[in-house]
């Protein structure tokens, strides 16, 4: 499921800011001059147990001859069209604005639910004069403070109510897998989608952006059977220019949503950059199993351990999660491409992949005393048993004395340890220490 919040609003309302409490760290910049969030932020927050995309939109300016502050409004329109719900932030300091009032005509016309969220309001007083909001006729209003984070709990309690639990039929995982193609404009996706299904089946050019949309592609072949998904080109936020690529970001980060593999193509020639590792990491986040092309590989001059020293110089970027198959290719021609379809599906079965609860504690308590957790503040941490949870994505349950005082570096060796006995080759893995 892919539910997508957008923030909406006039300038300097404090968006930004609620924006980073979502996602619990500074992502966007926060500066009290006007404009400052000049492109959208994307991220992914959770709340009682739900997942959900945060959008936080550049200010809207309405009637403005500014090219910067056209492109915003045009941003707002555009998170409107593609996000399941809006919340349409205010300023108590300010009161209401004709700006204000020009984000509400837009808001109106709209049928996707609009939460009026009223910010700053950190005293008695601002509460008493923010109660002029309730004029502009919304009925889901809400009075908060970024800055505190007073009241987000209670609009979250709310926006969280609007996405479906998850039903038996989606957690029985029965339906075809879904392998995402991402990466940068102009790799090879759709390029690589075609040779695979061996017709044209997208448009093909050089031009960057050309897949605006997601494509599903039903592929059944050689025995093998499941839902291809290309989507459009994910381009640093800074080159993002048109509207139509604004339509394909928020497409394509929902195609990771959906998908069970995301497969990411990188160009050989310009080695991994720091908008791959971005996507990459996107996809970790959420869950998903990742395989990794080199794509245009023919295009490099080759040495005896030119591979093998490419993905050493990769996995030393991908780290701390970099146990993921790297496959050189060549789309054009079609050097390797079938074994990215069989390394998919092995990846696919990884992420499925139930350990039994006595092998799980055989391997794990073992390593555990082969090195014990570094004591802390004088309390020897003990850990004394080990399960699987019932989750999506590979989980586990250490349970411990004090769970608390184990730090990253001994998780870190546990999951290392999970690694090297069991096969979750492209899945992330997610360690959690528990009071026994």
């Amino acid at each position: 499921m892919s539910f997508t919040v957008a923030i909406v609003g006039r300038p300097n309302v404090g968006k930004s800011t609620f924006f980073n409490r979502m996602l619990e760290e500074r992502k966007a910049i926060v500066d009290n001059i006007s404009g400052v969030t000049r492109d959208r932020q994307y991220g992914e927050a959770e709340w009682n147990g739900k997942q959900f995309n945060i959008i936080d939109t550049g200010g809207f300016v309405d009637g403005s001859d500014d090219v910067f502050e056209k492109e915003i409004r045009k941003q707002v329109k555009i998170a409107v069209d593609e996000a399941n719900a809006i919340i349409f932030m205010c300023d108590a300091e300010m009161g209401i604005t004709h700006l204000d009032e020009a984000v509400a005509e837009m808001l109106r016309q709209t049928q996707k639910p609009v939460f009026l969220v009223i910010n700053k309001v950190d005293n008695p007083d601002r509460m008493l004069d923010a109660t002029e909001f309730y004029s502009m006729g919304f009925e889901n209003i809400h009075f908060l403070s970024s800055i505190s984070g007073s009241g987000t709990g209670e609009l979250l309690d709310d926006l969280v109510q609007l996405i479906p639990e998850q039903t038996e039929d989606d957690k029985k995982g029965d339906e075809l897998p879904k392998f995402a193609i991402i990466g940068q404009p102009n790799v090879g996706k759709s390029s690589l989608l075609n040779a695979l299904i061996g017709e044209e089946r997208t448009i093909v050019s050089d031009i960057a952006g050309t897949t605006r949309d997601t494509i599903h592609t039903h592929y059944n072949l050689f025995q093998k059977e499941f839902i291809l998904i290309d989507t459009a080109g994910i381009r640093r936020k800074n080159r993002v220019e048109e509207d139509l690529e604004f339509y394909s970001v928020i497409r394509a980060i929902k195609a990771v949503d959906e998908a069970d593999v995301c497969i990411l193509l990188l160009d050989a020639s310009k080695g991994i950059t720091g908008q791959d590792l971005s996507i990459y990491s996107l996809a970790a986040r959420k869950g998903k199993g990742i395989v990794l092309l080199v794509n245009k590989w023919d295009l490099v001059e080759k040495a005896t351990n030119t591979a093998r020293d490419y993905e050493k110089e990769l996995k030393e970027r991908l780290a701390p999660f970099n146990d993921v198959p790297i496959i050189f290719i060549s789309v054009k021609d079609k050097v390797r491409i079938f074994k990215v379809i069989e390394t998919a599906l092995e990846v696919y079965e990884n992420r499925k992949r139930k350990i039994p609860t006595s092998q799980l504690n055989d391997v794990m308590l073992k390593a555990v005393e082969a090195y014990h957790a570094p004591v802390v503040r004088g309390n020897v941490v003990k850990i004394k048993y080990v399960t699987q949870l019932p989750t999506v994505v590979p989980s586990f349950a250490f349970f411990s004395n004090y769970p608390d005082d184990i730090k990253q570096p001994y998780k870190n060796y546990l999951e290392n340890q999970l690694r090297a006995t069991f096969n979750f080759k492209g899945v992330p893995v997610r360690i959690f220490f528990r009071k026994k």
